[in-house]
């Protein structure tokens, strides 16, 4: 397969032969082990008794729950499928990415996906180089999110009375956020994609962050209706904005503090941010459960070719 028949392949760019060489085998297996062993450990925490509780009535809590969960996967599949055709097969690797970075460390599940991209001779034309460029892209969508929020939010978070140094760590974390971007004026020895493909990328990366807000959202809308529809959106969007804030140790915690201060019920929100945080591990141990039996089983008749058919 070739990038022929992509929007982007009149790119000039390098591309990197695949090398199936013994360590990047053994390194995904090891990605994989560790991800099964974390996944277990973080699990056993869970209580079904009290999950089972504190499942809405409302049977609109799993669609909108499973949105929220493909909606970044689903955004990345659109993103290689334009750069590399990459086939359908490619979206189960981007699912395992995702439980990778979340559920294991960092940046593991880029690692997992680049060793398997990296092995197929469909893809061996492809620009390798996107990979970094759709990871900095994301990483700059989301800061750009969230230092508009951080101006639109300040005058509420230097009244939440969090600590003698609030004021200055927001500024400071606003100034990071801004400092962020300079890698702008390093584009072209940074980036390997044109501009207008990495300006599409970006688009995408913002459509798929406000669309995470919504579903955000709406899911605790679902899960605890009193109040009213907007301001579950506001909560959600300081719930992002919490999570790319820089120097701060636990930021779930933070979350809490100020979403215990809105809502005015400890007991409410605690169950929120556990259910949300526990149906979402919930969905990561099944989507690992099915990757893994579907891949045994499919082993023989190959459900990731050599030749992935698009």
């Amino acid at each position: 397969m070739t990038l022929s028949g992509t929007p982007f392949a009149h790119l000039d760019l390098p591309t990197l032969k695949p090398e199936k060489k013994l360590w990047s085998t053994w390194l995904s297996r090891c990605l994989s082990g560790a991800l099964l062993i974390a996944m277990v450990l973080q699990l056993s925490q869970i209580d079904p008794k009290q999950l089972h509780d504190a499942l809405p009535e409302n049977l609109w809590f799993l669609p909108v729950l499973l949105a929220l969960y493909f909606a970044l996967p689903v955004a990345d599949w659109v993103i290689f499928r334009r750069l590399w055709t990459l086939p359908v097969s490619g979206f189960f690797i981007l699912l395992a990415k995702r439980i990778g970075n979340e559920v294991l460390i960092s940046y593991s599940g880029e690692v997992y996906f680049y060793l398997w991209a990296r092995n197929r001779t469909d893809l061996s034309s492809a620009p390798f180089g996107a990979i970094k460029d759709v990871n900095i892209l994301s990483a700059l969508a989301a800061n750009l999110v969230a230092l508009l929020l951080l101006a639109l939010t300040y005058p509420f978070i230097s009244q939440l009375h969090l600590g003698a140094y609030t004021d200055a760590s927001v500024i400071s974390a606003g100034a990071f956020l801004v400092l962020s971007f300079a890698v702008l004026l390093f584009s072209r020895r940074v980036f390997t994609l044109e501009r207008s493909a990495l300006l599409w990328i970006f688009g995408v990366h913002l459509t798929r962050l406000m669309a995470g807000v919504l579903l955000c959202a709406l899911l605790w809308y679902i899960i605890l209706p009193g109040p009213h529809f907007g301001f579950w959106l506001v909560l959600s969007m300081i719930r992002l904005l919490v999570g790319r804030l820089p120097f701060l140790p636990n930021k779930e915690a933070l979350f809490a503090v100020i979403a215990v201060f809105l809502v005015g019920q400890d007991n409410a929100v605690s169950t929120l941010i556990t259910l949300t945080a526990t149906t979402m591990m919930a969905l990561h141990f099944l989507v690992a459960a099915l990757l893994g039996g579907v891949a045994l089983l499919s082993r023989n008749k190959g459900m990731f070719p050599e030749k992935a058919v698009a």
